[in-house]
């Protein structure tokens, strides 16, 4: 009995130090191999490292009061560019534009009231540009909406999804065309994703108000890269090119639509995994900048490489399709510019 218990106190004496070790190890372990796939992300995601200077040029980058806009507009600024910060939220682009020339020395940074979900603000800010602009080199669509649940409409009556994310940025490069086409060589860069894989835009339901939101952001994707294919096409000749690309899956404010409890393992998740806005902006920053792709028009790039499409982007007669609807559902007026 003696022996017994005593062999019960000695193995309860070494076995709690092993399975804490163990513990310790497993804990180590795993933070270990986030580690490394941290710094995986970070030295095999595209980088753009060429210094290519943007002095002279003009840029409007649309919705860059954070996440990757905010970066591309840094980035563009510290190369010399006149930045035009084409925000919604003007306190916020205030308070981003002051960070930008303290950062980057560059005071040739402008803000400029524009919601993409609105056609007058958008008709607005256009008008504004052409008046006050003599050039525009490079025209970034870089704003985006994203709602996982809650159904809006713009004050359009659009799908408020459809409206930010599709019909806005169409409905903005016609308006600035001109201005681009006297600019030449110019380019227009519109940020969509890989992520238009999981959806497809109905050209039977171009307002898909009853729709799912979420289902509806993946949606909006597939109309960017479509917009964009047909875009190029149309511009041939013109000296205005026009490429779309995927940032990557970046830890961004647009994950905020991800309700709780749903967000909270996310918000963990963006840390541990995703691109930091400064990688996510390195495509989009090589598309506006990169002198190998003056001429380059109607590809999709990831990782600051071309990338391949899927077969339903690839669609040329659904692109000319969503193109003319889109032309109805913006309501492009008889003396507006033709593309």
């Amino acid at each position: 009995m003696i022996v017994a218990e005593y062999w019960r106190a000695d193995y309860l004496y070494w076995v709690f130090p092993v399975i804490f070790i163990l513990g310790l190890l497993a804990i180590l372990g795993l933070l270990a191999v986030v580690l490394l796939i941290r710094l995986y992300a970070q030295y095999t995601c595209g980088r753009f490292r060429n210094k290519t200077r943007m002095d002279g040029k003009t840029v409007i980058v649309t919705g860059c009061t954070s996440g990757i806009g905010k970066e591309t507009a840094r980035e563009l600024a510290k190369r010399g560019a006149r930045v035009i910060m084409a925000c919604r939220n003007i306190e916020a682009a205030e308070k981003v534009r002051e960070e930008i020339i303290d950062t980057t020395k560059n005071t040739k940074v402008l803000v400029n009231k524009l919601d993409l979900s609105s056609f007058a603000s958008i008709r607005k800010f256009a008008e504004d540009i052409n008046k006050t602009e003599t050039q525009l080199d490079v025209l970034i669509h870089n704003a985006g909406y994203a709602q996982t649940f809650k159904k809006d409409k713009s004050e359009d009556d659009i799908e408020l999804t459809m409206a930010t994310n599709h019909y806005g940025p169409f409905l903005l490069t016609h308006l600035l065309i001109d201005l681009l086409k006297k600019s030449a060589p110019s380019r227009i860069v519109v940020v969509a994703s890989s992520l238009y894989r999981l959806a497809s835009f109905n050209l039977n339901n171009p307002n898909p108000v009853n729709t799912l939101p979420g289902y509806l952001y993946y949606a909006s994707k597939e109309a960017n890269i479509l917009f964009t294919r047909e875009l190029a096409r149309r511009l041939e000749g013109t000296g205005v090119t026009a490429n779309c690309l995927h940032p990557g899956v970046v830890d961004t404010g647009i994950w905020r639509s991800v309700p709780a409890p749903l967000s909270w393992p996310l918000a963990l998740i963006n840390k541990l995994f995703f691109k930091t806005p400064v990688q996510g902006s390195q495509t989009t920053v090589m598309l506006a900048v990169d002198e190998k792709l003056s001429t380059v028009t109607g590809k999709y790039f990831s990782d600051c490489r071309e990338s391949t499409l899927s077969a339903s982007v690839s669609d040329m007669n659904k692109a000319k399709k969503l193109w003319e609807i889109s032309e109805k559902m913006v309501k492009l007026e008889e003396n507006d510019p033709k593309i």
